[in-house]
């Protein structure tokens, strides 16, 4: 299945505001066809690829600090990025947050997380509703009852009258506790009663599906909505996800709720979003990441990028291929010089990404030793493999699996850097002919 081109006017995208996935692998289910959703020139659903976005945790209030982190976030590649809007003051500074980002030249669409106010702040502060091209919307958690039901209907009129996409999603916290005794009781009554835990997670899709619902009478089109149920358990959020995909054709966001810190955050998500990928469901994914002291915010971003290239999915920045050290290797230094290689290419996409086409599914391989090195290095568009216990101090250089030339002394990393850029300029085609 290959997805077709779309038009996008993020920067993010190549030069000429136009992506185009790779073919879906023949192993995957087809992907699920949902409706399309504009969110600010980002297309979501509607067979295009799938989207990366992240969160900042900066107060939305301090518009420089926040601008930044969207600046960053941006530049590594989140396509849409969420805010929080929880209070009068975060609300009155998103106009002057857009405004900065379009005179950085940033337009990365930006997506309000409201909660139990938004219903007024989006009323009184209509400038942040226009600057916005989202709503993020937990229906639980914006009251209860017919309170709830009319400060919901406010927020899809506020939509509704400025054009906006919405995200509806549900979590445990917000899952419609009426629904839940109603199915508790009815549960109760069968003849063999599900467990409890399943009666839970229905609750949480129906809970999505009928405030989608809710939202369409109100007026919303179902071109404008995108749900998400997300969990903190993988096995909970596979099977919620599969379930909603069978039941409507709704525009979904992926992603665990806490994914954790860490190596366990990464293969949380990675387990439970890999899966759904391969099943052709999800149309958007977040990694919610707890940032470890001093990490980048983008690392979030990065990860996301990393389980849609290695799945065969998208193409974003050449990925190095690294042997992981064993005896036979004399020192760190391929570790050091796999690490460096790969921050180069990513420093370099940027630019690459302007000038030159395709360039983001170079692959290339720095190995450690004699055992994988020339024939992963030769398998790669270019790769070295560094000498090994008992080798010649030599590294050799494979472009397109012939060897090209042979570095040696203590200059391999740069050297080796240089090479990557003269094959680049050679290999790709300029996007300007």
């Amino acid at each position: 299945m290959t997805v077709e081109v779309y038009q996008f006017s993020s920067p993010a995208r190549a030069e000429s505001g136009k992506i185009r996935a790779m073919n879906f692998p023949e192993c995957y289910k087809p992907r699920r066809l949902t409706r399309a959703v504009d969110v600010g020139g980002i297309t979501v659903g509607g067979g295009a690829p799938v989207v990366v976005q992240s969160m900042t945790n900066t107060h939305t209030a301090d518009v420089d600090a926040t601008v930044q982190q969207i600046l960053t976030l941006a530049n590594a590649g989140s396509e849409l990025v969420r805010i929080t809007v929880n209070d009068a003051n975060a609300a009155a500074a998103v106009p002057a947050i857009r405004e900065q980002l379009d005179a950085s030249a940033c337009s990365v669409p930006l997506v309000g997380d409201f909660h139990f106010n938004g219903h007024k702040l989006l009323t009184d502060y209509p400038e942040c509703a226009q600057a916005l091209a989202k709503f993020r919307i937990n229906p639980g958690n914006v009251g209860k009852g017919k309170s709830r039901d009319s400060r919901f209907a406010t927020m899809i009129e506020l939509a509704c009258k400025y054009n906006k996409a919405v995200r509806i999603g549900v979590n445990w916290g917000s899952m419609d506790q009426a629904l839940l005794a109603s199915l508790m009781d009815e549960n109760a009554k069968r003849d063999k009663p599900h467990d409890a835990h399943e009666v839970m997670l229905e609750t949480v899709i129906r809970s999505a599906l009928d405030s989608a619902q809710q939202a369409q009478d109100i007026g919303l089109g179902k071109d404008r909505i995108i749900l998400s149920c997300k969990m903190s358990v993988v096995q909970d959020l596979i099977t919620v996800y599969r379930s909603l995909a069978e039941r409507d054709d709704y525009a979904l966001h992926l992603g665990l709720t806490e994914a954790g810190i860490g190596s366990k955050g990464i293969v949380a998500s990675t387990a439970a979003l890999s899966i759904l990928l391969a099943d052709g469901i999800g149309d958007t994914i977040r990694i919610s990441l707890t940032p470890e002291p001093g990490a980048p915010r983008e690392k979030e971003v990065i990860v996301a990028q990393e389980i849609l290239q290695t799945m065969g999915l998208r193409s974003f920045v050449p990925l190095v291929t690294a042997c992981p050290g064993c005896g036979r290797t004399t020192s760190t230094y391929f570790q050091q010089l796999a690490s460096q290689v790969q921050a180069y290419l990513r420093k370099q996409m940027p630019e690459w990404q302007k000038q030159y086409q395709g360039v983001e599914n170079m692959s290339v391989a720095v190995m450690g030793c004699v055992v994988n090195g020339p024939g992963e290095s030769k398998h790669a568009n270019i790769g070295i493999s560094l000498p090994g216990t008992g080798e010649r101090p030599v590294a050799p250089v494979y472009e397109n699996g012939e060897k090209t030339v042979t570095l040696k002394g203590d200059d391999i990393a740069r050297e080796f850097e240089e090479i990557i850029a003269a094959y680049v300029d050679r290999t790709y085609q300029s996007r300007f002919f």
